[in-house]
């Protein structure tokens, strides 16, 4: 990777850690389709090793407001849906899983700025945890399914129960890729380089995180799912 390269790829990393920060994701809809241009040996893996400590940090900002019920329901979809991602990941044609994760995002983040307002129940948790294990794992991108399961939960709640998910989720990949021989010693160099821009972003982020609540919240969540079905799209 050159020089120009990597600092824009850090600036992106900056820029969607201070964005997951304040809205509670956002990360991999930014930083994927630019690392993917880039380099797209780094992606999954990439995004999903500096998720952790950006996660860690907003889980513990907000514990207090934690939705346990949903952490564990999601988890346990998530487990399963991961082993289902790393199979597509290997064998199937991932333009066509492209197109279908950036269509189907569209349409349920379309339907659900129309549809009354819900709480997501066991049944519908576990269905996101399943969809978040196959689409992070094989692309880096589990976003939109948790903004559309937490559209309608105030903020903190929102950000806390969400960071917590993407954290276990992203350990349980994480360990999944690396048993099957994914992991790279050159991506975890490029990460490690990235770390103080990821540290950087999640720590400005402490200044608004506050100000974003309510239907503020709810749209933008809802805008980042559809513009992130809508790059993965283009892309493919």
């Amino acid at each position: 990777m050159t020089l120009v390269a990597f600092v824009v790829v850090a600036v992106t990393v900056l820029l969607s850690a201070f964005v997951q920060g304040s809205t509670g994701m956002g990360f991999a809809m930014i930083t994927a389709p630019v690392v993917s241009f880039i380099d797209p040996s780094l992606i999954p893996v990439m995004l999903l090793v500096l998720m952790i400590p950006l996660n860690a940090y907003i889980a513990v900002r907000e514990k207090a407001d934690i939705h346990w019920h949903g952490v564990r329901w999601i988890s346990v979809g998530r487990f399963a849906g991961t082993f289902l991602g790393l199979w597509i990941l290997v064998v199937v044609n991932l333009h066509q899983l492209a197109l279908l994760i950036g269509w189907s995002t569209m349409i349920a983040a379309l339907v659900a700025l129309l549809a009354p307002k819900f709480s997501p129940n066991r049944t519908a948790l576990t269905t996101v945890g399943i969809i978040t294990g196959v689409t992070e794992t094989s692309t880096g991108v589990g976003g939109p399914p948790y903004a559309l399961a937490y559209q309608h939960s105030p903020g903190p709640e929102l950000r806390s129960t969400v960071a917590v998910c993407f954290l276990v989720g992203e350990v349980i990949s994480l360990v999944v890729l690396a048993l099957s021989g994914q992991i790279s010693g050159h991506t975890m160099l490029v990460t490690a380089g990235l770390l103080p821009f990821l540290a950087a972003g999640s720590f400005l982020s402490r200044y608004v995180h506050h100000r974003l609540d309510g239907p503020v919240l709810r749209y933008t969540v809802l805008g980042f799912a559809i513009v992130s079905g809508a790059i993965v799209i283009v892309q493919a």
